[in-house]
This record gives C-alpha cells, sequence and structure tokens, in this order.
C-alpha cells in the first residue's frame, strides 16, 4: 500500500504471476502506473530493493518477490524551474513553445529536474497537474541540441485531441536543416524503418526491422560543400532527421553522433537543425476551424552561421525563415 509521502516515500511490491521474469524497470512501472522513464529513474537512482540487495533496471524478478521502492517527494511531481521560455503561440488550450538548444524536453535518465517540463510548470503551474500521464502537456519531442517549435497543450483534454491529431498525421513538422554535402537532386523522399542501433544503444540506426519512418526534404539555398534544406516529417521517430539524412550522405552540420567529427563551415557548436513550424487544429476552436501554422524564428547561433557562410552559390535563404508569426 502507498503512504502518504514526507520527504520520501516507501512502497511495498509484491511481483505478481503475471509479471514473473520481468525487468525490474517495467514491473515498476507496471505496478505503480509510471512511464518507463520515470521507473527507471527510481532504479538507476538505487532507490528499489529486493531483499538486502539494490536491484538493478535488467534484473529479472521472480513472482512472489517483495520489492521496496523508495523516492523522494519530488519524484511524485517536477520541481519548478526558473528560466526564459518563449512562447510563439497560446491560446486557452494550447501553447507553442520556441525551445532554445541545449534543453533537455522530457525527464528522463541523468535529467529529472532541469528539463523543459520543469520550467513550463514554472511558468504555467497547473501543467503540474497533468503528471506522467499527460507529459505536462508536452505533445511531441525535440532532441536537447535542436530548437524551435513545439507543442504543449494546456488541459488534459486538448493534450488527448493532439496526441490523436499526431497519431493521425494531421500534425504538420517543418525544420531547417544546415547539411554537409551538395544534394541532388534538389527534392527528394528518404522512407527506412528506424531502430536502436544494436552496437550503441544511445544511438539510432535504419534497421530492416526497426519502425516505420519516412522525411521528405526539399534544397532552399546551397554553398560549395554545404545545403540548407526545409524538412518534413511524416513520422516521428527518434533521431529521425539526423539519422536519415546521415544515410544519403548529407549529415548535419555539427552532428557529432550521425555526422562529421571534424570542425565544418557554418557549425554552430551544435546539431543545425531547428523546427521551424507547426500546424495544427487548435482544440480551443471549432472542429472545423482551419489549421494553424505557428512559426518560430530561427536563433542567434544559427543565424550567425549563415552570416559567416555569405551569399549562397545557388537558391537563398527564405526571407521567413528567420521570422515568427502565427496564422
Amino acid at each position: 500500500m502507498k503512504s502518504e509521502p514526507s520527504s520520501a516515500d516507501t512502497v511495498e511490491l509484491i511481483v505478481p504471476a503475471d509479471l514473473d521474469g520481468v525487468r525490474a524497470d517495467r514491473v515498476v512501472a507496471t505496478l505503480l502506473g509510471l512511464s518507463r522513464a520515470a521507473a527507471r529513474l527510481a532504479v538507476d537512482g538505487g532507490h528499489v530493493v529486493s531483499g538486502s540487495t539494490t536491484v538493478e533496471a535488467a534484473d529479472k524478478l521472480p513472482a512472489g518477490a517483495l520489492v521496496v521502492v523508495t523516492r523522494p517527494t519530488e519524484a511524485y511531481g517536477l520541481v519548478p524551474l526558473e528560466h526564459d521560455l518563449s512562447i510563439v503561440y497560446e491560446s486557452a488550450a494550447v501553447l507553442v513553445v520556441d525551445k532554445p538548444p541545449g534543453l533537455v524536453v522530457h525527464p528522463g535518465a541523468g535529467h529529472r529536474n532541469d528539463t523543459l517540463a520543469n520550467v513550463l510548470i514554472w511558468h504555467y503551474p497547473e501543467l503540474a497537474g497533468l503528471g506522467e500521464e499527460h507529459r505536462w502537456g508536452l505533445v511531441h519531442r525535440l532532441d536537447r541540441d535542436t530548437s524551435g517549435a513545439l507543442i504543449v497543450g494546456r488541459t488534459a483534454a486538448a493534450h488527448e485531441t493532439l496526441q490523436a491529431q499526431l497519431k493521425r498525421r494531421e500534425i504538420a513538422r517543418v525544420y531547417v536543416a544546415l547539411v554537409n554535402g551538395q544534394i541532388d537532386p534538389a527534392t527528394g523522399t528518404i522512407e527506412a524503418p528506424i531502430g536502436r542501433d544494436p552496437e550503441h544503444p544511445t544511438k539510432m540506426a535504419l534497421r530492416q526491422d526497426g519502425r516505420f519512418a519516412r522525411t521528405h526534404y526539399r534544397r532552399l539555398a546551397a554553398w560549395q560543400e554545404l545545403s540548407l534544406l526545409e524538412v518534413r516529417l511524416d513520422t516521428g521517430r527518434t533521431h529521425q532527421i539526423r539519422v536519415h539524412l546521415s544515410s544519403i550522405k548529407a549529415p548535419i552540420v555539427g552532428d557529432k553522433t550521425y555526422g562529421l567529427r571534424r570542425a565544418t563551415a557554418g557549425n554552430p557548436g551544435r546539431v543545425w537543425l531547428h523546427a521551424r513550424s507547426v500546424t495544427f487544429v487548435d482544440p480551443a476552436e471549432s472542429q472545423l476551424a482551419q489549421p494553424r501554422t505557428v512559426t518560430a524564428p530561427l536563433p542567434g547561433d544559427l543565424l550567425e552561421s549563415l552570416a559567416k557562410l555569405g551569399e549562397p552559390s545557388s537558391g537563398g535563404v527564405p526571407a521567413d525563415v528567420a521570422g515568427g508569426s502565427a496564422s
């Protein structure tokens, strides 16, 4: 039974027969109704014990085993983080955040109270009430070093409606990326399944047994060794754009994980990838309302890198790439 938390909360669990031999992090997630990320945080933090032994995430727990989970009070809710937050669209149901680079979106291993979710509940305390179940309103993700437009539902109902739009592929997400190499032809589609890299668990890779993924790209401008692309997603797999572009020998500038480790022209010191716009139907409006497009301006580091490149040899940087608006 779960007691009321004070400075810490201790929960005693008995592994049921239907979870016999299941990994410890999955057992904790299932029995406590947590996300796998939250359960993994508890396990990795040494807060899960069976007998006199601290449990590891991959340990297989037998049916009937007594498992004791001790979590600090903060594990029940995020700690608000005071930090600047740029909002490019706001209604009663939706926020669109212009996420800065370097900020993790969701809590996870190694990041509990320094994420965008923590910043959001500082500025919008009601989002704390949505909790793990509704991801504090966050509808989708951006990688830590990716900047740009990110949708947040302000209520449980709005979050569910937006998630349904995302699942039906009714939310359009457009990015701009500076890549190494000349892109020819100027437009194309990459359709290749993506899964976890078996040799490097923190990376993703093209895999026949991976999840379906499709990315469209269009060249906006080109320099001698670089191309500026507009990228549109049909799916939203982890690291999808980075993996797909690398697979056609056009790795994103600054991407040391999937691209070139050496310094190249235009490198802003991080992955040169920005979520330029999102298009969705605002749940606060009529279901018959027209989709709304919200854009986030290029941040200073990316604008500076383009300025240093000078005039492109072909094409051009659209004027609205550097602007932000809702329509």
